[in-house]
């Protein structure tokens, strides 16, 4: 029988709304807990982008962020 993932590393994240419906219908489809789902899109990051539109939804998704104090 498979074992189950350990997920070792914790962290806290801030999500959208969208981007957080859209983190729990993917682990909802694919049978797995949210942590579960990150875990497995980062791993997977350069198979599961779209690399010649990611920087330009990338560049409109950081306009859309307020002003950060750094």
């Amino acid at each position: 029988m498979h074992k189950r993932l350990r997920l070792k590393r914790r962290f806290p994240v801030a999500m959208t709304e969208d981007g957080y419906r859209r983190l729990k219908k993917f682990a909802q489809d694919s049978h797995l807990e949210e942590g579960e789902a990150l875990s497995c899109m980062f791993k997977n990051f350069d198979s599961v982008i779209n690399k010649d539109t990611f920087g330009h939804c990338l560049k409109i998704f950081q306009t859309g962020l307020p002003c950060r104090n750094q």
